[in-house]
């Protein structure tokens, strides 16, 4: 999409709607989707599925990973969407060291909303207890390079919308 930002990484709470979007603009641009919770260590899933916060230490290894990931994909000639959680500008910056002029879309969503969302979605490992250590984590990346924040209770489609155009005007 855009060749000074080779990549994206959709990011925020849980219930956010990362995979959501990232899929759906994977779809308009024919992009390559990886989604970040298939990376996670079974060590990790177990906690999370507990209702046991991971800490930086559990998901540095992971970061790692999706780092990997993403270079391997723009090495082969694709261009990548990574959905991630990315809580904290420390994560952040870990994937950017990887991926310089990396994108970071951030979906805002109140605790309530995303609480709510977690809730009733079915067939995923985090459950809604943990949805109040991801706000507690969270470092809304404002004034970070390369960030787009949209209101996560806008439409779908109007969100992808605002992903590919800011995504193609980057400079």
């Amino acid at each position: 999409m855009n060749q000074r930002c080779p990549a994206l990484v959709i990011m925020g709470v849980a219930g956010c709607g990362k995979t959501s979007v990232a899929a759906a603009v994977c779809q308009l641009t024919g992009t390559l989707l990886i989604e970040g919770d298939q990376f996670h260590p079974v060590t990790n899933v177990n906690k999370m599925q507990a209702g046991i916060p991971l800490t930086d230490e559990d998901r540095a290894g992971w970061l790692d990973r999706l780092a990997v990931e993403l270079t391997v994909a723009i090495a082969s000639g694709r261009v990548p969407i990574l959905a991630c959680s990315a809580l904290k500008q420390h994560y952040r910056d870990r994937l950017r060291r990887s991926v310089p002029d990396l994108g970071f879309v951030y979906l805002m969503l109140p605790q309530a909303v995303a609480a709510e969302r977690v809730a009733n979605r079915l067939g995923h490992f985090m459950p809604s207890s943990l949805v109040a250590s991801q706000f507690a984590t969270l470092q809304p990346p404002f004034g970070e390079p390369n960030v787009l924040s949209v209101d996560a209770t806008l439409p779908l489609a109007g969100i992808v919308d605002a992903v590919k155009d800011w995504w193609q005007s980057v400079p």
